[in-house]
């Protein structure tokens, strides 16, 4: 389906936005947000006539009960192919791209020696060379227009407090939060920003727990059973409890619009989510002013935002 480019009533600022892993999760639910929010919304998913038809179905419903321009993309992050076509597919329909958020993401669950080096490497690949497939898919496009944004989603366990047993997935988080701070200083120059979004642990409205994966070597899974098994029990009862009543998951997907809103060039830099407070936005805090000390000493300070996370 081609998105119309025209909107009896525009926002304020109509921007074309690509969004990776849109299936659920912060990736609907942003969708559903950004197109509300007047916004040309193209939500990547895999798969959009077989395993994600019912999903790419309710977004062309909702376009057509709420007359807001959103539509599911066949993009499949793992295939470059697939992600050069999707992104083809954007620019030959608008002519120009806004914003990419970088959204795709897959969780594992179990004792890290129990995952095969063959599942961190996917896992590995889901979370962070997806990104690199779409920026190389996108940048020369945001580099000849001089302007747009790269949003990423990370996590709040890449510096926060976090529990164990979810390593492969956390260690990948942080590779991605350290590639988007590197692209933060390469792409500043182009006029393009970034911004990193930093979720906490949300107990519901994303599906990361119900799916996902589990070690394929069993027996070293089971291993860690006698030992903590009830331990891995209480973890997910524990992290709910401290999980502030009455915040939902939307509030990611508000927080992602308000970025997208905002003026190019006074973005932040990072912003947290956090309802549970697990010291993420702290530890962050003084690494991007340890970052931003280090530029201004070297003399590259030039390459920081203009409006960062502090």
């Amino acid at each position: 389906m081609t998105l119309p480019t025209q909107n009896p009533d525009p926002a304020p600022v109509s921007r074309v936005v690509l969004i990776t892993g849109a299936s659920s999760g912060f990736g609907n639910l942003s969708a559903r947000a950004l197109a509300r929010a007047g916004h040309i919304v193209y939500a990547g998913m895999r798969d959009v006539t077989g395993r994600n038809a019912a999903a790419a179905a309710e977004l062309d419903a909702l376009a057509g009960a709420e007359k807001v321009r959103i539509g599911a993309i066949d993009m499949d992050v793992q295939d470059q192919d697939s992600v050069d076509g999707a992104v083809a597919r954007v620019l030959g329909d608008q002519q120009h791209l806004d914003v990419v958020v970088h959204n795709a993401g897959h969780m594992v669950l179990g004792p890290a020696e129990a995952f095969t080096i063959e599942q961190l490497a996917t896992v590995y690949d889901i979370n962070v060379l997806s990104t690199q497939r779409v920026n190389r898919a996108v940048l020369p496009t945001l580099r000849a227009q001089g302007s747009g944004l790269l949003l990423w989603v990370g996590s709040s366990s890449t510096r926060g407090g976090h529990p164990p047993f979810l390593a492969p997935y956390f260690a990948a988080k942080a590779a991605m939060d350290a590639l988007a701070e590197s692209y933060a200083a390469e792409i500043v120059k182009f006029g393009i920003d970034t911004t990193i979004v930093v979720p906490g642990a949300y107990p519901s409205g994303t599906n990361h727990f119900a799916h996902a994966g589990v070690p394929a070597d069993t027996d070293r899974a089971d291993a860690y059973d006698g030992t903590y098994g009830q331990l891995r029990e209480r973890l997910t009862p524990a992290l709910t409890a401290i999980f502030p009543p009455g915040r939902t998951a939307d509030e990611v997907a508000d927080a992602i619009v308000t970025i997208v809103d905002a003026p190019a060039g006074q973005r932040p830099f990072r912003v947290h989510v956090d309802p549970s407070r697990d010291g993420s936005e702290v530890v962050s805090a003084v690494g991007d002013r340890i970052r931003a000390e280090f530029y201004h000493r070297i003399g590259i300070s030039e390459l920081l935002p203009a409006n960062p996370s502090l």
